[in-house]
């Protein structure tokens, strides 16, 4: 993926746990970025925009969901 070209804003995922245990965040100035965000200053994973949407969908259809 292409290095980032915008100032990270980053937001806490709606799909995070509200109780601090999994907190995920976005990066909506450079899509595909994501970060834990109990660990700001840690590694960033960037994926694709075919690779994110493939992501995205999975989550929204339960593809991740424990039994």
């Amino acid at each position: 993926m292409q290095p980032t070209s915008a100032a990270p804003r980053w937001r806490k995922s709606s799909y995070s746990n509200t109780n601090g245990g999994t907190c995920v965040e976005v990066d909506d100035a450079n899509p595909g970025a994501v970060r834990d965000s109990k660990d700001p200053h840690g590694p960033v994973l960037r994926f694709s925009p075919a690779e994110w949407q493939a992501f995205v969908t999975s989550v929204r259809i339960g593809t991740f969901d424990t039994p």
